[in-house]
């Protein structure tokens, strides 16, 4: 009982607390700080505060010794390093030459050399900021729309929550208690996917307007060839982290850890300052405590809404629903796309998967399955407005575009990650069939 109010009913506590925490966010107050302060309070009602403090008191130190949370700082790591060792520009160069020549080529470039960073970073704004400095110049200097060039680099930008490594994956792994090694294999084909689908309605788009996006020519064979040697440790780092997850003898976390040591060897080869190292080690530790201290609040909260019974009552009902579980499964997906309009990705996951993941479960989705298309909806909310983050990354790194230019330049990119989606509904068998192998 909390100021001589009580309720006897621990649902009706939980449907309070639910409204509470919705107003609380969408007021603007960090969810870290509404997720616990609200769980505290519930927890409180429910069961007094002695065993409350004991709960809320526990869950830091019992969350963060988990083994699989370590992955988190390893792949940031990675990301922050590669962008100091000067990988992302000689990436952008290779995938310049390789693809400039087709309809868009600059941006469908971008797309893939994005989607190359993605694979070594995990984090969707680094990617956007990244990019923003190294590919929208080069498209303006071309002739490049605006527009496009913003949104092709925000967009690009949220294949990092795809491609692994993925913190988004991981944290949905840690959450709903799924394995992060074939949620992480999971991510590859979606991730490619997806990049797939983005150049393609770049290069239609083009054939339209050709003057938005010319193509850009003059590279021979002997260039491309060159090109290559200085992203082979992108790909190396790349198959450590396939292999060592496929042939089992790594855990996701050491690969990640080899992972690091590839790219900090090269750091060093390539010139990289104590400078740059110390602020790359810098960057991913205040991203680690960022995402640890998010997960804390939000796991008051979840230990919460178990005590008051919301997660089983929402499961009933959605058994009861008289309509087939795709239909289901789409309207879920459309209360992600409202709410992602309003919150950070991975605030937005884990607020809901306590409640929405049993409900999924029970009408037979596979976990995994699930999984990348949760994280697929959340790269959606990355570029969405009010909220979409890369579209504000952008814009900070580039005010010359104004910020209604980088959304409506994310517009054909929305429409591309509609049609992904769709894919990966009809064609479940995309995710999941390297998990498969692994199993």
């Amino acid at each position: 009982m909390i100021f001589g109010v009580g309720f006897s009913d621990p649902f009706l506590v939980g449907i309070i607390a639910l409204v509470l925490l919705l107003a609380l966010t969408f007021a603007g107050v960090r969810v870290v700080f509404s997720a616990s302060v609200v769980g505290l309070i519930g927890l409180v009602e429910l069961l007094g505060w002695g065993p409350a403090a004991g709960i809320v008191g526990t869950i830091p130190h019992a969350k963060s010794s988990t083994y699989a949370l370590s992955v988190l700082p390893m792949f940031i790591f990675i990301g922050f390093l590669a962008f100091h060792a000067g990988m992302t520009q000689q990436l952008f160069d290779a995938a310049r030459k390789w693809f400039g020549w087709v309809p868009g080529g600059l941006a469908v470039a971008t797309v893939f050399a994005t989607a190359g960073f993605a694979a070594v970073s995990g984090a969707s704004t680094a990617t956007s900021a990244v990019f923003s400095r190294v590919a929208i110049p080069e498209m303006l200097k071309y002739g490049y729309d605006k527009k496009l060039a913003a949104g092709v680099v925000a967009a690009g930008g949220t294949l990092a929550t795809l491609i692994p490594p993925s913190a988004i994956i991981v944290i949905y792994a840690i959450i709903v208690e799924e394995s992060v090694g074939k949620l992480l294999l999971a991510g590859f084909l979606p991730g490619a996917v997806s990049a797939l689908i983005y150049a393609g309605i770049i290069i239609v788009w083009a054939m339209i307007r050709p003057h938005e996006a010319p193509s850009v020519s003059g590279y021979t064979w002997k260039d491309r060839i060159q090109s290559l040697p200085g992203v082979s440790p992108i790909f190396i780092v790349i198959v450590i982290i396939i292999s060592a997850i496929y042939g089992g003898w790594a855990t996701p976390t050491e690969a990640g850890a080899l992972g690091a040591a590839v790219v900090f060897v090269v750091a060093l080869l390539r010139g990289a300052s104590f400078k740059a190292i110390s602020g790359s080690l810098m960057e991913s530790a205040k991203l680690t405590v960022m995402i640890f201290s998010l997960i804390w609040g939000v796991l008051i909260f979840v230990r919460f809404l178990g005590f008051s019974g919301l997660p089983e009552a929402f499961t009933a009902w959605i058994l009861e629903l008289d309509m087939p579980p795709m239909v289901i499964m789409i309207c879920i997906l459309l209360a992600y796309a409202v709410l992602g309009m309003f919150m950070d990705a991975i605030g937005m996951l884990l607020l809901t998967l306590p409640v929405v993941y049993p409900a999924v479960i029970a009408l037979g989705f596979d976990s995994i399955w699930f999984g990348i298309i949760v994280v697929k909806m959340a790269e959606v909310c990355l570029i969405t407005p009010p909220i979409g983050l890369n579209c504000f990354v952008v814009n900070g790194v580039r005010p010359d575009i104004s910020l209604g230019q980088v959304f409506r330049g994310i517009a054909l990119f929305f429409i591309a990650d509609v049609i992904t989606i769709a894919v990966l509904l009809a064609f479940p068998e995309i995710v999941t069939w390297l998990p498969n192998l692994l199993s």
